[in-house]
């Protein structure tokens, strides 16, 4: 502790050189929510029945230890939350409802199905978020829900939304905060279709309908979450980013910006300040993707850090909800969730400690050279000393030590299952 302390005040004397105040850095990084996605916990299987996985998503391997409860699987996440400093939510799905052993369709879902996650996150300390869960189901065998040509189906799906939307805002009333639902359907053509028209009017008006449901937005917020293909659905997506960017812009909705559901060549750092600009806000699916939509666990890369710089460079953290959306069954499950949150923070920690206004100032003088030599001094700063602070102020692990925790769980619990 002691050399993490002199460490760090060699690195705050050495930012403060650029006007960078390392410690209101801390405290500000402390206090912006990351949601951190469930599934990785029991590879998107949930608990309202033991169904396939479908709709155009994959786990890979076979890693012992997946969760098989609702009491399960809050275990493995308090132990990766403990690993993983900062302000912490929790995204579920809808089908990770508390049921009480009995068949409950999924448009007949209500809040008493979810008390059991809002008195933990209450007594832990964390947020929670929903989303509706429109795959793995007899009504998207077929690979349609909210586009569906069959009105009843369609119908089926539009009441599970709403049901969704509703719940979403009672747990954001029962949190005292505000309570995110990102919406994703599956729906699309594996060979090229003759009706892209028809399909992506009955999705707009299942939407139109959808949100003509009041919430409070203080309570929930609902973001639209567009994709190139997924399997099964290679040639017409019927949600593209196209569409969903087209409604949120025209309709005042958030808009999700997934980092694994765009071409190869594309990144959604990129994409960023255009929608801020046309749309209310994003959510933000932070991701990685390797050569497709294969949500592998986040890693401190380039685009990573891309990502954290465009959001604290927009100064638009209020209208900016940030999520992580990976899952790796290759691999022990509760190191993934603490490998990719880390990372997720120590990128926004490292946006943080930029002094953007100095670049800004570069940039506006066309002075290109101090900008580009100072951002590349910069990556030799000393910044891991100020997330070794951070960690610790955080009373998190610091380093690798964490990982030795994790075997320990590993032996004692996850093992035994």
């Amino acid at each position: 502790m002691e050399n993490i302390n002199e460490m760090y005040e060699l690195a705050k004397k050495a930012y403060a050189e650029f006007g960078i105040d390392t410690d209101a850095v801390i405290e500000k990084l402390k206090n912006i929510p990351i949601s951190i996605q469930c599934w990785q916990g029991d590879d998107v299987k949930g608990f309202e029945s033991k169904g396939p996985l479908t709709g155009g998503i994959q786990t890979t391997g076979n890693y012992p230890g997946a969760a098989r409860n609702i009491e399960e699987l809050q275990a493995d996440f308090d132990k990766a939350a403990s690993l993983i400093p900062g302000k912490k939510k929790i995204c579920l799905h809808a089908i990770y409802l508390d049921n009480k052993g009995e068949t409950v369709p999924r448009d007949q879902i209500k809040p008493e199905h979810y008390d059991v996650w809002i008195k933990w996150a209450k007594e832990k300390g964390y947020g929670v978020n929903l989303d509706p869960t429109c795959f793995s189901h007899p009504l998207s065998e077929d690979g349609f829900t909210l586009s569906h040509h069959d009105e009843k189906i369609r119908k089926f799906w539009i009441d599970h939304v709403i049901a969704t939307r509703k719940i979403a805002e009672y747990i954001g009333k029962e949190m005292g905060q505000v309570c995110a639902s990102n919406y994703w359907i599956p729906d699309g053509f594996k060979d090229i279709p003759v009706d892209r028209k028809g399909y992506r009017e009955r999705l707009e008006d299942s939407l139109d309908q959808i949100f003509s449901v009041p919430v409070d937005p203080k309570y929930n917020i609902a973001s639209l979450e567009g994709k190139v293909f997924g399997i099964g659905a290679e040639s017409c997506t019927i949600g593209s980013n196209d569409f969903y960017l087209g409604y949120c812009a025209k309709k005042g909705q958030y808009l999700t910006l997934d980092a694994g559901h765009f071409h190869p060549t594309e990144v959604i750092s990129d994409k960023i300040s255009t929608a801020l600009q046309f749309t209310p806000g994003l959510l933000l699916h932070v991701s990685r993707p390797v050569r497709w939509d294969s949500d592998h666990v986040v890693i401190f890369d380039d685009e990573l850090k891309a990502i954290a710089q465009e959001i604290i460079r927009s100064n638009e953290l209020d209208r900016i909800l940030i999520g992580l959306d990976f899952f790796d069954a290759s691999i022990n499950r509760v190191a993934a969730w603490t490998i990719g949150a880390r990372n997720l923070q120590k990128a926004l920690l490292y946006a943080l400690l930029e002094p953007t206004e100095l670049l800004k100032k570069y940039e506006v003088e066309m002075d290109y050279t101090s900008r580009l030599a100072l951002l590349e001094t910069l990556k030799s700063y000393p910044f891991t000393a100020v997330w070794q602070k951070y960690c610790l102020e955080c009373g998190v692990p610091t380093g690798y030590s964490w990982m030795s925790e994790i075997k320990e769980y590993e032996k004692q619990v996850l093992s035994k299952r």
